[in-house]
């Protein structure tokens, strides 16, 4: 009984570790393969490099982006974020920050 209880101090920590680590991931991962499969074209998307770019059509791994003037293939694991996105994100953050200076 006593050896037991003493395996539950590092049960409890590896818990912790992943209700606090792995699972914020998984679940991070998980909704940024989602963004990426509802691409469509028109959308306007940030790569991880910092360019903005046009979504043209999806293929099984790559995304044709319209870049400046060019067309370019972009591998669907740098996409960062849509930008439609972000600006409903920012603008609810600016709601939120008005109405609690209201009160």
């Amino acid at each position: 009984m006593q050896e037991l209880l003493s395996f539950l101090p590092l049960a409890v920590l590896i818990l912790v570790f992943y209700f606090l680590v792995f699972r914020p991931q998984q679940q991070q991962r998980k909704k940024h393969a989602e963004m990426v499969s509802s691409l469509k074209r028109g959308d306007k998307i940030v790569t991880n490099g910092g360019f903005v770019c046009e979504v043209i059509k999806q293929e099984d791994r790559f995304i044709s982006v319209v870049l400046g003037d060019n067309n370019v293939k972009l591998a669907k694991d740098f996409v960062a974020y849509k930008v439609d996105d972000l600006e409903k994100e920012e603008s609810s953050i600016n709601n939120s920050k008005e109405d609690n200076k209201s009160k």
